[in-house]
């Protein structure tokens, strides 16, 4: 009979390795023999590395919301907004569906994406009330919604090359577009040098204890 008390057996308890490209599981190697990726039992430096883009990022997302991230001209008259302001105009002309899709895509996501990574590599030193799967789910979470806090700076690049008409009209990215897309792309670059293997490590501890 099987004690569901007792530990389930981990793959590093077992001697063994997963590749985190191909995610096979295989004998300690220096490179996986599936697709050749570097093998390691744990990411060296992942918290480090984690910590260093989710700053870079959050620092980026200040003038990415201050500088203008668009620039329209019309009959040589030009007009910036900024992300919220942006958003404020379509709430004007009655685009609530459209302002609350930027206000979510470029605020709401962006921060907690900050809060999430940054709760991450925090509950990996103290103990914490959230379960195991419960963090492994947040990390899956904040990897899939990533690439959907960038529809800004789509919307910035498609007006851009759509919208060129001399001095009629034309439509320009800001610098802000430039501070976002690094940013977004930072706190990526956060996210995936996160090693999720350790919240399990952190699991395994606290029930030893």
């Amino acid at each position: 009979m099987v004690d569901m008390d007792s530990p389930a057996l981990t793959a590093r308890a077992a001697g063994l390795e997963s590749c985190t490209r191909c995610m096979r599981v295989q004998e300690p190697a220096r490179n996986c023999i599936r697709c050749g990726a570097p093998l390691h039992s744990r990411e060296p430096h992942s918290l480090q590395r984690v910590w260093a883009w989710l700053v870079a990022g959050m620092l980026l997302y200040i003038p990415a919301n201050t500088y203008p991230m668009l620039r329209t001209s019309t009959l040589g008259t030009t007009s910036e907004s900024t992300i919220i302001g942006g958003a404020w105009e379509l709430v004007e002309h009655g685009s609530y569906g459209v302002a609350a899709i930027v206000i979510i895509a470029s605020v709401v996501i962006p921060i907690l994406k900050f809060i999430a990574v940054g709760y991450l590599a925090l509950s990996l030193r103290e103990e914490d009330l959230a379960s195991a799967h419960q963090r492994q789910l947040l990390y899956e979470v904040v990897e899939f919604i990533g690439r959907w806090s960038m529809i800004d700076v789509f919307v910035v690049a498609i007006l851009s090359a759509l919208v060129q008409l001399d001095f009629v009209a034309s439509v320009n990215p800001g610098p802000a577009a430039a501070c976002f897309a690094l940013s977004v792309a930072f706190t990526m670059l956060s996210a995936q040098s996160f090693d999720p293997r350790f919240i399990w490590d952190v699991a395994e501890k606290e029930k030893r204890e």
